[in-house]
């Protein structure tokens, strides 16, 4: 496999090529402007000259003298392969200069006194594809005579030094691309300094030192929003890898517990000959801790699948009235036992998916009657927006602190690790409701309420 081109080497050689197409295109448009002009000073010259012995001979210049004078006019030529010929209208030329032995295209020649004009200017080629420029013209004689005048220039200087001209283009267009290329690949690297910089940077960062940020002194303007980006890119990952490390050493701590628990139990029984019932008892314990361990083990398969299980979620439109009611349903007794009441208000439709929005609900209930003061009520009710619908559930209890609203949601995160100790909370619960919340592009909220209330809110966006 070929190595690929830096980003310098490639940056140089477009630059100078860009840069060599502009000089060429200019070079170019340079020649041909010139070419262009020399064509133009080549039919003032032919057309003046026809124009000039029109005068000549249409005054009292005899055509005796013309005949008997030719080397006259030749010397007026001022270029030794240029043709000049005149000749009486249907007779042989009386002269006829033409060095080259060009032949001439027969054309209409402008007629006694019209105005010779640029426009009346032809060209030829000679055999060796010398450009040949000339004009036909009569004048008509004091004696009555009509002289046909022909004039042409051979292009032979100028066709030599847009030749030249033209090698000098290529040359500087070349010379110009190696300059450039040179001085551009010194420009590039010296501006692709900083850039440079941040990958040294960037290298020496890894999960031991995910503090460590770029810096944006003397950085460029363009690199300025890049490292900020990039530094806070670095943020969410130093976060997340956080995150992560608290999360394995709460999964080793939880497991740990009802592991430790079996094996207590284990080795108690093991210590000593037991009855039937003893031991009936002590599978009963251990179920009931691998019950624990396989619930969470579940919970932590259902966070790990969420981010990537939105396309097999079965989303339908759903009774609020009747979702709310078979969750207060499900929970009456748990509620009984601690006098919590249950209150259920509201109607409409959400769209989501049934068993997820069940399980989210289901959870907030949970935890609103094991964390609710003792003979409160529980309310679960729907408010509508216009571009979304909300399930709030109120509970009464003690306040949520300030700073630790923002850890609800963690996994393994406990606001009151004392009421859960022993129990089935494995702190997974709130977690889960924002996974399912996130995978309708919903969100869930907390906030205190006056008269030591807390609220929790589903909101899910409107179809």
């Amino acid at each position: 496999m070929s190595k690929p081109f830096s980003l310098i080497l490639r940056s140089t050689l477009l630059f100078a090529l860009i840069a060599a197409l502009v000089v060429s295109c200019v070079g170019f448009y340079l020649y041909y402007s010139m070419e262009k002009e020399m064509i133009r000073r080549a039919d003032y010259q032919v057309a003046g000259r026809v124009q000039y012995f029109r005068q000549l001979l249409g005054n009292d210049f005899p055509l005796t003298q013309l005949s008997h004078n030719p080397g006259l006019f030749e010397n007026m030529l001022g270029n030794e392969r240029d043709i000049l010929r005149f000749r009486l209208l249907g007779q042989a030329p009386i002269i006829n200069v033409n060095p080259g032995h060009i032949v001439l295209p027969e054309v209409a020649a402008v007629p006694v006194g019209q105005t010779l004009t640029l426009q009346s200017v032809h060209h030829v080629l000679a055999e060796d594809d010398t450009p040949v420029r000339f004009a036909l013209a009569d004048v008509r004689m004091k004696d009555g005579q009509t002289v046909e005048i022909l004039a042409g220039h051979f292009m032979a200087g100028e066709t030599k030094m847009l030749d030249a001209f033209r090698w000098e283009i290529i040359a500087s267009v070349l010379l110009a691309y190696v300059l450039i290329a040179g001085l551009g690949y010194v420009v590039i690297r010296r501006g692709l300094r900083p850039l440079q910089k941040m990958a040294n940077e960037a290298a020496k960062i890894h999960p031991t030192s995910l503090s460590t940020r770029l810096s944006e002194e003397g950085a460029p303007l363009e690199l300025q929003q890049l490292i900020v980006s990039f530094n806070a890119m670095l943020d969410r990952l130093s976060d997340g890898y956080q995150r992560l490390n608290q999360f394995s050493a709460d999964l080793a701590h939880e497991i740990r517990t009802p592991v430790g628990a079996l094996m207590g139990h284990c080795q108690v029984a093991l210590y000593q000959t037991r009855t039937t019932e003893e031991y009936e008892t002590l599978l009963a314990n251990n179920m009931g801790e691998l019950e624990r361990i396989s619930r969470m083990v579940e919970n932590i398969l259902f966070l790990a699948r969420a981010s990537h299980a939105r396309s097999v979620l079965n989303i339908v439109p759903l009774s609020m009235e009747n979702e709310t009611l078979r969750v207060v349903d499900y929970f009456e007794g748990l509620a009984e036992e601690r006098g919590i009441r249950l209150a259920c208000e509201g109607e409409g439709v959400v769209f989501a998916d049934a068993l997820l929005f069940q399980r989210a609900l289901s959870n907030l209930v949970a935890n609103a009657i094991n964390y609710g003061d003792e003979n409160s009520e529980v309310k679960v009710w729907v408010e509508h927006h216009p571009q979304s619908s909300a399930v709030n559930v109120d509970n009464a209890g003690p306040a949520i602190p300030t700073d630790q609203i923002d850890k609800l949601f963690d996994r393994f995160y406990r606001a009151d690790p004392s009421r859960s100790e022993g129990g089935s909370s494995n702190g997974l619960g709130l977690a889960i409701v924002q996974a399912i919340m996130t995978l309708h592009r919903g969100s869930v909220s907390v906030s205190n309420l006056p008269q030591g209330r807390t609220r929790f809110t589903l909101t899910f966006p409107r179809a």
